[in-house]
């Protein structure tokens, strides 16, 4: 059953009207099924990367249990490298980007956060359900060098002493080829306009971008690169993004206003919808994990009138 736009307000920009779920506990490809057309003005969501474990089979509680800081299950994070991952990404992420489409309204951005070897799958297949790729951001913080030495690998080999430290000699500043991590890239797709840009803003109020009043770098015109530190603050989520940064990409790439609606079909703790409240728009969301999903609409609840959220 469809959502009509009348009721998708009611049940989702009015908060004594939504039974306290500006989230609800659902896979989103279910929840975006009830979502009428042209009903949403901003796509901004952090999907599976389909790395180490985290793809559409995601289990928290098996994650936390492996993970260590850098680490899953004794390598590094995005060490293990397999060429299905991004077949697997692409694969899950076209239907639910074709579903994207449908309910965006024209002129309408998506941004989608990816991994850095692993954004062409994301943009090919954002690409590929009709989306324009109008450019690619990047999320700059300081990450930690993850790459990993081999002479411990040397010394468990069966040859004599010296030639161990021969080859470890060798082999010595040689690291795993993964670079410090520094960037996260953002996928920036829009869907197809409905005539000029001024046409499609007058009727839809998307399709251009607010270039005036930037949160990060004020004074700047917005730009690719976008600074922010990680978020100390997890709240319970290996993944959690700053919520500056989420409200800096909502004021540049939606309209203020209620009537403009965020969607996040992997809302997580609800960083976003945090962000699209304090900058004054509606928000929907979908998460999967119910204990998630809960503590996203106890996050958001508590933003509402909140200016002083940032993590």
């Amino acid at each position: 059953m469809i959502i009509e736009m009348e009721q998708q307000q009611s049940m989702f920009l009015t908060p004594e009207a939504i039974t306290r779920e500006w989230v609800q506990p659902i896979d989103c490809r279910l929840g975006m099924a009830g979502v009428a057309e042209d009903s949403i003005s901003l796509v901004l969501t952090d999907p599976p990367y389909f790395l180490d474990g985290m793809s559409n089979q995601w289990d928290h509680a098996k994650l936390r249990a492996k993970v260590k800081p850098g680490v899953v299950g004794g390598l590094p994070v995005g060490m293990k490298f397999d060429r299905r991952q991004g077949r697997e990404l692409y694969d899950f992420l076209l239907p639910i980007a074709t579903e994207w489409l449908r309910i965006l309204k024209p002129g309408g951005f998506a941004l989608v956060f990816s991994q850095a070897r692993l954004a062409h799958h994301t943009a090919m297949a954002l690409d590929d359900a009709g989306f324009e790729i109008r450019d690619m951001m990047a999320w700059r913080y300081e990450g930690q060098a993850k790459a990993f030495t081999h002479a411990h690998f040397v010394r468990r080999w069966d040859i004599s002493e010296s030639e161990k430290k021969k080859i470890i000699s060798e082999l010595q500043g040689r690291k795993t080829p993964q670079l410090k991590p520094q960037i996260e890239p953002i996928i920036m797709a829009q869907a197809p306009r409905e005539g000029t840009f001024i046409d499609n803003w007058l009727k839809h109020r998307t399709g251009m971008i607010d270039t005036d009043n930037p949160l990060i770098m004020p004074g700047e015109f917005p730009g690719q690169v976008i600074p922010v530190p990680k978020p100390r603050e997890k709240h319970g989520h290996m993944a959690v993004k700053p919520v500056d940064l989420l409200r800096h990409l909502i004021r540049i790439f939606s309209a203020t206003g209620e009537e403009t609606i965020v969607l996040d079909p992997f809302t997580g703790t609800g960083s976003t919808g945090v962000a699209a409240i304090m900058e004054k728009r509606g928000f929907m969301g979908f998460e999967i994990n119910e204990a998630m999903a809960d503590i996203a609409n106890k996050r958001i609840a508590n933003s509402i009138g909140n200016s002083d959220v940032s993590s």
